[in-house]
C-alpha cells in the first residue's frame, strides 16, 4: 500500500489517473475544485498550488508520494501568462520544497516532450539526454522548461527525493478537446511548405497507467512518454480522408500578425514555429528501463480520439 497524493486531479489526466487507482492504496486528490470522479476509499481536499495551502496540505497528510500534475495545459479565454507562471512554476516549485521539507519519498512530474522546445536542429527522435530549450514564446514549454530546471537542482541537492519526471507527448482520448485537437477539426487542414509537423500521441489511459506504475513500484528517472510512430501532416489527412492547405511560413506569420492584434485569432506569429518543428520523441528508455509499453501506437489513439470525435 502506498500513500499517494494527487495535485490537479480534477483535470482530464488526473481523472484517468483515479480511475486506473486499485483499491489498497490511501489516495488523497487535490485541485482546486472537487473531481467528479473519486472513487470509494479516496479523499479530497482543496489545494491550490499557487498558495501556502501546499505546504498545510502535504505536511499535515504526509503523502509517501506526491504525483504533481496541476498545470495550465490549455489556457482559460483571458489567461494572463503571468497567471500561467503562477500555476506552472511558482506552484511546482512550492510543490518540490514541501515534498522536500516533509520527507516525501517521490515524486511524479508529468512535464511535456514541449520543454526540448520548437527548434529547426532538434534531433529526431529526441531522447532524454538531449537539451530542453523550451522556447521563451511558447508559455507552455518555457514553463516546462523552467521545472525541469527546478528538478534538476533538487536531484543534486536532495538526492532522497526520488524523481520520476515524465516527458509526455500529444494526450489524446475520446472526449479530449483542446488547441491541438482543433488543428484536426479543420477542413481542409492546415499544413506548413517544408515541414511534415509530426505528432506523437500518447493515449489517455496508458499515460494514467504509466503513472500509477510511477507511483508504486516503477523505477525512478527521466522517460519520454509517447506511443510507437509519428503522424505527419499527410498522415492525418489521409486518416480524415481531408485535403491539405498547404502555405508557406513567411506567408503564415504575415498573416497571423494582422489577425492576432485584431482578435481575428487566437494564435499569432509565433506559433508558426509549434506546427514546423514538432518535437518526435524517442519512447526507448519508457520501453525497456521503466518497463511499460504503450499499448496504442501513435497513429492507433488518433484512430481512437477520430471515432470519439465523430470524424
Amino acid at each position: 500500500m502506498t500513500r499517494i497524493l494527487i495535485t490537479g486531479a480534477a483535470g482530464g489526466i488526473g481523472q484517468a489517473l483515479l480511475r486506473e487507482m486499485p483499491g489498497g492504496h490511501e489516495v488523497l486528490a487535490t485541485d482546486i475544485r472537487r473531481p467528479a470522479l473519486l472513487p470509494d476509499g479516496a479523499g479530497f481536499e482543496t489545494l491550490d498550488v499557487r498558495g501556502d495551502d501546499v505546504e498545510r496540505v502535504i505536511g499535515d497528510w504526509n503523502p509517501e508520494v506526491v504525483v504533481h500534475l496541476a498545470s495550465i495545459v490549455t489556457p482559460p479565454k483571458g489567461s494572463a501568462r503571468a497567471f500561467e507562471h503562477a500555476v506552472d512554476v511558482e506552484g511546482s516549485r512550492k510543490v518540490i520544497d514541501a515534498c522536500v521539507a516533509h520527507g516525501v519519498r517521490r515524486i511524479v512530474v508529468t512535464s511535456s516532450g514541449a520543454a526540448y522546445g520548437y527548434h529547426a536542429d532538434n534531433p529526431v527522435p529526441l531522447r532524454e539526454t538531449d537539451a530542453l530549450r523550451g522556447n521563451e514564446e511558447f508559455a507552455y514549454a518555457f514553463h516546462k522548461r523552467l521545472v525541469e530546471e527546478m528538478l534538476a537542482e533538487a536531484r543534486r541537492d536532495h538526492p532522497a527525493l526520488e524523481q520520476v519526471v515524465l516527458r509526455v507527448g500529444t494526450v489524446l482520448g475520446k472526449g479530449i478537446e483542446n488547441q491541438i485537437t482543433a488543428l484536426f477539426r479543420r477542413d481542409p487542414l492546415l499544413g506548413i511548405i517544408g515541414s511534415d509537423s509530426p505528432f506523437v500521441f500518447i493515449w489517455t489511459r496508458d499515460l494514467a497507467r504509466i503513472l500509477l506504475r510511477a507511483a508504486t513500484d516503477g523505477p525512478p528517472g527521466i522517460y519520454n512518454v509517447a506511443g510507437d510512430g509519428a503522424l505527419g501532416t499527410r498522415d492525418l489527412a489521409a486518416a480524415l480522408d481531408r485535403k491539405v492547405r498547404w502555405l508557406s511560413p513567411s506567408f503564415l506569420k504575415l498573416a497571423l500578425g494582422v489577425a492576432h492584434p485584431l482578435g481575428l485569432s487566437r494564435y499569432g506569429p509565433e506559433q508558426v514555429r509549434f506546427l514546423q518543428y514538432r518535437p518526435v520523441l524517442d519512447n526507448t528508455k519508457l520501453k525497456a528501463q521503466f518497463g511499460y509499453v504503450p499499448d496504442k501506437t501513435s497513429a492507433e489513439v488518433f484512430a481512437l480520439w477520430r471515432e470519439g470525435a465523430g470524424l
